[in-house]
């Protein structure tokens, strides 16, 4: 006992710093914190696959998980727009998804956000446009943020949730009308896109 009393007082006690808190867990914290200024409750999302190969969907799915308990942070992902804040949506917009898309974007009560997720969420990706697609997710509906990837890493999907809800209070807007408009042949111009800060090797 004396012994080992000797050889902490010799060498002091030695022990690991704690571990800098990660950069999800910091960006969660953010987001609970903005969500309840700016909602005041939780933020529901209604997420739209407009045509992706689910390469998206597996990223988004994994936001659910214990490691990102986004439930935690004070989201909700829901089944019907109409109790949505915010649409998340993937793919490039197929032809088909198109009406689809539009109805799903009127039904949701505004003030909405929209976030288009992956590079074919964004510009169409290496789909672009075709016979079969129109493109981005702007091409149809108007974008908040764009979360370019492919696909995105759930860190990159906090943050630009993030970003979106950072732009929720000044925005008003009226719904657009399928009945009333035409589709945009080009990208809403107030779109914009956050950078990756942690890229995955061989999947962006």
């Amino acid at each position: 006992m004396w012994y080992v009393l000797k050889q902490i007082a010799k060498t002091g006690i030695k022990t690991e710093r704690l571990p800098e808190p990660a950069a999800e867990m910091v960006v969660a914290a953010r987001l609970h914190e903005d969500i309840l200024r700016t909602l005041g409750r939780a933020l529901t999302i209604r997420q739209v696959d407009a045509g992706s190969c689910n390469g998206c969907e597996l990223e988004i799915h994994a936001l659910g998980n214990p490691y990102y308990n986004i439930e935690g942070a004070g989201i909700k992902f829901v089944a019907s727009p109409r109790h949505a804040d915010m649409l998340l949506v993937t793919g490039p917009v197929s032809k088909h998804m198109a009406i689809a898309l539009r109805r799903t974007y009127d039904a949701t009560p505004d003030p909405k956000l929209v976030v288009a997720v992956g590079d074919c969420g964004c510009t169409g990706g290496i789909f672009g446009e075709s016979y079969a697609t129109l493109g981005g997710v702007g091409s149809v509906i108007p974008v908040d943020v764009a979360v370019p990837g492919c696909p995105p890493s759930p860190t990159a999907l906090l943050q630009g949730i993030l970003a979106a809800i950072s732009t929720a209070a000044p925005r008003s807007e009226p719904s657009l009308s399928s009945s009333a408009q035409p589709l945009p042949e080009t990208p809403i111009e107030r779109t914009h896109r956050i950078p990756l800060e942690t890229p995955r090797d061989g999947t962006i």
